[in-house]
């Protein structure tokens, strides 16, 4: 499905009669400024990924609404072209070629994972525009694309991001975890989060005793929690996208795995109706976050997040938005501001402006380094408890079932360890 905003139609008119010469002069043509900026990207608006790219949509068309408000970018009105890619890195080519050969978009934005942003990029690169990718982990690592970067605020070491704070809060305690168990979905997002996991065992001197992947797709994951209980290590890091991280929560639980410590990079549980369907089960987990409703992180984006979830109840979209709403209109000011800073659409000017300018969104200030991530991580960890079967909507739009237990500078608590002390 495609949304557009209705296009702004364009007067023609007749010349002036140039009386020396005797002659009509031809109908002056439509000026490009008449034209509204075109920016077009593709979203997971069904299939597993759709809980997270329909609010990240939202947040992007409340953006568009705001932004046309005010007379849009460079006195031209901002219309956003975005297709449904389904979930499936399969069907990216395609629509980025689409977009960019027949819409004639001005500016691709990423899809919304690494699963899907990676496929985007040899097509967007093959036109020599700027992206800006998704949510998606260090895919510019073998590019080295001049014009990409990253909305993910993983820092300078986006690989280790995700569970750098795991380990930070397990090597704290005393007695140190001495082995960890590492098992990811054979994906592009899984084996780049769990290399990280990997170099973060070594700099924090934790031995790895199981380290295997799983094919994506698995819906028993019995097996796969078994061999990872028989290991016996002190820590568990999963890497995960959202179907295999709640089958995964939901097998450890039955089969009553309880290491000291588990968790790391299983996408999905930060999703309001993935926290509801798991509860108490997230107990005692020590997952990352991009961002939670701490009184720090609501004070810029609280305007944006009262507009998101009063129209989210009509839209059926996640109610608060936590995850990806605020993002999915980051993402947009983001490029916004590089629009309004740079005084162009240009590709090389954009580009320019991007690599030697800082930005403030309602999600953090964003600066971009190496390879287009950012210069400086906001990546979080946070362990859950209290969280009961009766726990609701109310519940998930707080701190109270939650603490941020890394970076130093984002903590609201400590981490219980081991985790089966979680009440």
């Amino acid at each position: 499905m495609v949304y557009r905003v209705t296009r702004r139609g364009v007067a023609g008119g007749i010349g002036a009669i140039l009386l020396a010469a005797g002659l009509a002069a031809a109908p002056a043509p439509a000026s490009a400024q008449s034209e509204p900026i075109k920016i077009g990207f593709s979203l997971a608006l069904t299939g597993p990924l759709a809980p997270n790219g329909k609010q990240a949509l939202l947040g992007a068309k409340i953006w568009e609404e705001e932004i046309n408000a005010k007379g849009g970018l460079l006195g031209r009105k901002v219309e956003l072209i975005n297709y449904d890619d389904q979930s499936n890195p399969a069907n990216v080519p395609g629509i980025y070629t689409k977009l960019l050969d027949v819409d004639k978009v001005d500016i691709v934005m990423g899809p919304y994972g690494t699963n899907l942003n990676a496929p985007a990029m040899p097509i967007v690169m093959q036109k020599g525009k700027v992206f800006i990718g998704f949510f998606a982990l260090d895919i510019n690592a073998e590019f080295h694309y001049p014009k990409y970067f990253s909305m993910l605020p993983t820092g300078p070491k986006p690989r280790e991001a995700f569970t750098e704070g795991f380990f930070q809060a397990a090597v704290a305690q005393n007695p140190k975890p001495q082995t960890v168990a590492l098992a990811s979905e054979d994906a592009e997002f899984a084996r780049n989060a769990c290399e990280g996991a990997r170099n973060n065992a070594k700099t924090y001197g934790i031995n790895i005793v199981y380290d295997k992947t799983f094919p994506p797709g698995t819906t028993d994951f019995s097996p796969v929690v078994r061999a990872v209980q028989a290991a016996n290590a002190d820590l568990v890091v999963f890497c995960s996208y959202p179907l295999s991280s709640v089958g995964i929560v939901q097998s450890a639980s039955e089969l009553g795995l309880k290491p000291k410590l588990m968790g790391g990079a299983m996408v999905g549980l930060q999703a309001t109706v993935f926290k509801d369907r798991l509860k108490s089960k997230l107990n005692g987990l020590v997952n990352y976050e991009t961002w939670v409703p701490s009184p720090k992180l609501m004070a810029p984006a609280a305007a944006f997040f009262k507009i998101y979830q009063e129209r989210a109840k009509a839209a059926g979209v996640d109610p608060l938005g936590y995850y990806l709403g605020g993002w999915g209109y980051a993402d947009f000011q983001l490029i916004g501001e590089a629009i309004e800073g740079a005084k162009s659409i240009n590709d090389d000017k954009l580009a320019d402006y991007l690599r030697t300018h800082e930005f403030k969104t309602i999600m953090g200030d964003i600066s971009f380094g190496k390879n287009g991530e950012w210069s400086k991580s906001q990546f979080m960890q946070v362990q859950y408890h209290d969280i009961t079967d009766a726990s609701n909507l109310e519940t998930w739009r707080g701190m109270s079932y939650q603490t941020v237990v890394a970076p130093d500078d984002l903590k609201t608590g400590n981490v219980v360890y081991p985790a089966d002390k979680v009440q």
